[in-house]
């Protein structure tokens, strides 16, 4: 949706799917870069943002492509009919620039439908229960794409972008890396937990949960894509993807008393600023006392130094360190289940490179290591090459 030429081609897209007799409903996010511009223009105008007016601001990009296209699609002879996310009946809570749905009453989409119309939805956007305009945070179009999906019980929800799916590891980084024909929610969460972007979690999570089948899919081209289903392969690779992530950075709380509740004390003061910690670590303890060290977005890093400073005393910790100079790398496979030694291949293979491991982590189909930032894209190449992904 960069420019009127997109547009066009969406609305081609659309009419031609039309045409082959299928219903659809139509979920825009802005065009180009015109969020960021709207985020800009907040910056400049002023320090001081109420949540509420910058959600009235950053939501407005959506409010244009979706009559844009409705026009785009008036000449093409489709009758289509925008809707802001109010109006598609998408109800929130009260927390602004991150809301989450709590209701969707979709009788006007359904209205449109009966009525051969085409919906055409403002994305990333509601209402909540104060009747106030609600944003619902970063890849909030793709949430509401799935969301619609649930509640109309569409065949499937396809995610139109501009990669053409979901690869084994970043083609930027590695240029052996090809298209996932088919990946599992679980696998498709880690990949997005992890730094891939093609999805954004929220919505893999809600597809999950709602059972709606996910097709990942290139808004230039008409490949295939990815699909994300309930279980890829009965005969699953045993590494699906290497992912790697550069946004987030580390936290020590140094010469904390090895004593119960104190990582209680410290992640419940977190977790009441709204930090979102990834990765914790505990040393071994030596003459009574441990570090603590753990991983947060590089933008909440500066609160979360905050917040463990200001509880060092109370935590009777010796110091707080930081680090921006790291990154993640991670393996993700559902066939890592039942497959021993993958860790060990992973270290052993970072160990060749000369690739330090700052810190490790581990779900039951990822293993994640962070290492330096010089380091990731390194090793992603040894990965993907020692798993033979390519």
């Amino acid at each position: 949706m960069g420019d009127a030429d997109r547009i066009r081609a969406v609305a081609d897209h659309v009419a031609r799917t039309r045409r082959e007799g299928s219903e659809v409903v139509v979920v825009v996010s802005a065009m180009g870069k015109t969020t960021d511009d709207l985020i800009r223009l907040a910056d400049s105008v002023s320090g001081t943002q109420p949540a509420r007016e910058y959600d009235m601001l950053v939501s407005a990009g959506e409010r244009i492509t979706a009559p844009a296209l409705c026009m785009a699609l008036a000449g093409l002879g489709v009758a289509a009919t925008s809707f802001t996310g109010s109006q598609a009946g998408i109800i929130t809570d009260t927390d602004h620039t991150r809301a989450k749905i709590l209701e969707i009453r979709p009788d006007r989409l359904r209205e449109a439908l009966d009525d051969g119309r085409v919906p055409v939805v403002a994305g990333f956007q509601g209402v909540s229960t104060d009747r106030n305009v609600t944003t619902l945070g970063r890849g909030g179009s793709d949430t509401t794409a799935v969301a619609l999906a649930a509640v109309l019980n569409a065949v499937a929800c396809e995610i139109y972008t501009d990669v053409t799916g979901v690869f084994t590891a970043d083609p930027r980084i590695v240029p052996t890396a090809h298209r996932i024909d088919r990946i599992s929610y679980e696998e498709m969460l880690e990949v997005a937990a992890t730094g891939g972007r093609v999805l954004a979690l929220r919505s893999v999570e809600f597809a999950r949960n709602h059972h709606v089948p996910l097709c990942v899919r290139s808004s230039f081209t008409w490949e295939p894509g990815t699909w994300v289903v309930e279980e890829a392969d009965m005969e699953q690779a045993v590494v699906t993807a290497v992912t790697h992530d550069t946004s987030e950075a580390k936290v020590t709380v140094l010469g904390v008393p090895d004593r119960p509740g104190i990582a209680a004390q410290l992640f419940r003061a977190l977790a009441d600023r709204s930090v979102n910690v990834d990765m914790i670590v505990q040393n071994t303890s030596a003459h009574g006392t441990t570090d603590i060290s753990f991983t947060v977005p590089k933008a909440d890093l500066a609160v979360s130094v905050e917040t463990a400073s200001s509880h060092s005393a109370d935590l009777g910790a010796s110091g707080v360190t930081s680090d921006m100079d790291v990154s993640r790398v991670s393996l993700i496979g559902a066939g890592m289940k039942s497959h021993p030694g993958i860790a060990a291949t992973m270290f052993e293979t970072l160990a060749k490179e000369e690739i330090n491991i700052d810190m490790i982590s581990t779900s039951t189909i990822r293993t994640s290591c962070i290492v330096r930032t010089d380091d990731v894209e390194r090793a992603v190449r040894a990965l993907h090459a020692a798993f033979e992904l390519g």
